[in-house]
């Protein structure tokens, strides 16, 4: 069955392709259509439509109703379909209404030089637009085999690992680097602050530039850029040097971060791409807390000192550069069908051919909103998108906290080295992993209940995760506190309590994504962006005051106060588990899976309220009818 999608989307489908859907009156009656000469606003398929009088590509299945279309015989068709063309009506410039096309309407077309008229038209431009051949075409990337997929998400997930690492890394040597050129260690905590600011800022670039050009170009920049101011950092020569140069390495290891996950959704179908997306999740959480203890025996070693902290960084950037440039293939439909347009202009000289993508002409005004003005207003107006986008951001920034405050325990309080001192964050690796695991389990469940409701989701069938991650990373906060302030209690104890934070911080954030993707559709993007960058904020934030705060309280009461505030945001899912549904048909961004309405002119928000028509046997709630 088809994802959910917009009722623009929907209006567009079917005023481009009149004949291939069978409407219905409320009261269930067949409308009759007649057939439509406007294309223009359709968008390309992601396979060959062909036209009644021609052969199609797509095998069929034996049906009672020769009336159905040939897109409504495939559920995988449909499916990516309605994915590319959300695609390239969420692209920034795709839209009819852009202020670029309507500039270019009111302009007065120029002579057409040289003597010449004007040539005619072309006979009809959906002919000229090219298309995947069936949902078989070894061009897709869900086509792709199997071997070619995994060493694709290898090569990505070292990636983005990378990009990781290198957060966290340099927390090894902020003390070396505020001594060296004589500031407080806070100043010296900012090379970490500052690189996860990047992290907030970059995907303002990444994403839009992912969806223009491809998923390749912006990767391939990106490390490049990466592992070039990593190398900057390491042979800086003053600290504002080090400062601005940590920023921009976060600023260009922020786009894995942001396009990577966009990868797996193009090779990994709905019933897949789950598990994918949660080993790309165990990649982002897992390189900040494998970092610390490396760079702890490098700075600790009089041979290497903190530079090489930089130096390692940056070798990992240049391998991922490498790779990513050689082997790694473009994987985003769009821009895939762009290049077949462009070998087949070459071969065939019939300079007509395109892609749907070649029609995008990017508008500032439209870039900005996107990316600016509507995240922001869906962070303030959506009660969703701002308690979720506050929940995930204390986790987000208690990882970083982290960073601070197991050096206090490990180092200061059980007299370990900075090398050694690192290696208790392995309990928190260990329960991430658990959380994966524990998430991979019930992907079979989620399956099953998604089937029998007809491959219809209910955003709020992600949420038990997420309140047992709560619980979880509340106690463990409570329990490192408690354990970890007197040198007489084991260090072990302590470390264990690493189990419950990491499987606590891992469901959470999975999850707690998952559910505003699954509730926003269409404008996810939008509300990840504000996600995004309110969770960085605090990631860059919390461990500046972190030695104040466990300084002055106390290591107990200040892992207290965390413990409580963490139990404090128990509830929120909870109570979006019980009433998410009758919040999102308030929402102007959020579907609402009624039936829609009399044709209208509307704002972007107020067609996103109303949701397409559910598929047969799902009712308006969106639950399966009896």
């Amino acid at each position: 069955m088809v994802d959910i999608v917009d009722k623009d989307l929907e209006r567009a489908e079917r005023s481009g392709s009149p004949n291939r859907f069978t409407q219905f009156t409320p009261l269930g009656e067949e409308v009759e259509r007649v057939a439509s000469s406007s294309s223009s606003s359709s968008s390309a398929p992601t396979i060959a439509i062909r036209r009644q009088d021609t052969e199609t590509a797509i095998a069929r299945a034996p049906t009672a109703r020769d009336g159905l279309s040939n897109l409504e015989r495939n559920a995988t068709a449909m499916s990516r379909i309605q994915t590319q063309r959300s695609q390239h009506s969420n692209t920034v410039g795709a839209g009819a209404n852009s202020r670029t096309v309507r500039t270019h309407t009111r302009k007065p077309l120029p002579p057409f030089g040289g003597g010449k008229e004007y040539p005619p038209l072309l006979p009809e431009r959906e002919e000229y637009v090219v298309e995947f051949d069936g949902v078989d075409d070894p061009m897709h990337a869900q086509n792709w085999p199997l071997k070619k997929k995994f060493f694709t998400a290898a090569m990505l997930g070292y990636t983005t690992f990378t990009a990781a690492f290198g957060s966290s890394i340099f927390s090894a040597a902020t003390g070396v680097v505020a001594t060296q050129f004589g500031v407080s260690r806070e100043v010296g905590v900012l090379g970490v602050s500052l690189y996860v600011l990047g992290f907030a800022t970059g995907p303002i670039i990444w994403a839009p530039f992912s969806e223009l050009k491809g998923r390749r170009l912006p990767l391939v920049i990106a490390s490049f850029g990466f592992a070039v101011f990593s190398v900057a950092v390491a042979v800086a020569k003053d600290l504002q040097t080090v400062m601005i140069c940590r920023f921009w390495g976060g600023f260009f290891g922020a786009c894995p971060l942001a396009v990577v996950a966009a990868v797996f959704s193009d090779m990994f179908n709905n019933r897949t791409r789950g598990l994918a997306i949660t080993a790309f999740s165990l990649t982002v959480f897992t390189g900040p807390l494998m970092a610390p203890f490396i760079g702890g025996f490098i700075v600790i070693n009089n041979d290497l000192g903190w530079r090489w902290t930089e130096y390692i960084v940056a070798i990992m950037g240049f391998v991922a550069f490498g790779i990513n440039l050689f082997f790694l293939n473009e994987t985003y439909p769009p821009v895939i069908l762009v290049a077949k347009a462009e070998d087949l202009r070459r071969r065939t000289k019939n300079w007509g051919i395109h892609a749907k993508q070649e029609e995008i002409e990017v508008d500032l005004r439209e870039l900005a909103e996107k990316n600016f003005s509507r995240p922001i207003r869906m962070l303030i107006s959506e009660p969703i998108v701002l308690l979720i986008s506050l929940y995930m951001s204390f986790i987000y920034g208690l990882l970083y906290l982290f960073l601070t405050a197991y050096p206090l325990v490990f180092q200061r309080v059980h007299g370990m080295n900075p090398g050694v001192g690192g290696l208790p964050f392995f309990g928190m690796i260990l329960g991430q992993l658990c959380a994966g695991i524990f998430i991979a389990l019930r992907q079979p469940g989620y399956n099953r209940k998604l089937k029998a409701n007809n491959d219809w989701p209910i955003p709020e069938w992600r949420l038990p995760e997420v309140i047992i991650g709560g619980a979880a990373f509340s106690v463990g906060l409570f329990w490192f506190g408690w354990t970890g302030y007197r040198s007489d209690i084991h260090w072990i104890v302590p470390t264990l309590s690493g189990l419950l934070s990491g499987f606590g911080l891992m469901a959470i954030f999975l999850q707690s994504l998952n559910y505003i993707v699954d509730a926003y559709l269409m404008f996810a993007a939008s509300a990840i962006a504000a996600n995004t960058f309110l969770r960085s904020l605090c990631g860059a934030g919390f461990p500046l005051f972190a030695t104040y705060m466990f300084d002055g309280m106390g290591i107990q009461w200040a892992a207290t106060l965390l413990g409580c505030v963490a139990a404090l945001l128990v509830p929120v899912p909870i109570w979006f588990y019980l009433r998410g549904a009758k919040i999102r048909e308030k929402s102007k961004f959020a579907p609402t899976h009624l039936a829609p309405g009399p044709a209208k002119v509307e704002s972007d928000e107020e067609k996103a309220s109303e949701v397409v028509t559910p598929p047969p046997g799902v009712e308006a709630n969106g639950r399966k009818r009896e």
